[in-house]
């Protein structure tokens, strides 16, 4: 028998998934061939959807907003300036190896 490969699926198609199996209005087992998952998995993002349904209406959740781009930039001319001063440092002390 052989295996099928791991399926990655989308947060939205778990989603609707999860929120078909919430209306009941059918089985668990109907859903899976529906979608072609396996049963458990239908049952696990339900699950999940259950648990972390309060989430959506926090008033105080984090927005992932990513890094900061000007501490990013800030950190950029640091590292670069440290680099210059390392390379005008290396060719002071005689070694070949740096850049000029």
């Amino acid at each position: 028998m052989s295996k099928r490969p791991r399926r990655n699926h989308a947060p939205a198609f778990k989603a609707k998934v999860a929120l078909d199996a919430l209306k009941g209005d059918q089985t668990i087992v109907e859903l899976a061939q529906r979608y072609q998952v396996h049963p458990n998995q239908i049952t696990e993002w339900k699950k999940q959807l259950l648990e972390h349904a309060e989430d959506i209406f926090s008033k105080d959740r984090k927005t992932d907003q990513g890094p900061n781009i000007k501490d990013l930039h800030a950190k950029i001319g640091q590292l670069s300036m440290e680099n210059d001063f390392l390379s005008g440092a290396l060719v002071r002390i005689g070694d070949t190896s740096a850049k000029r």
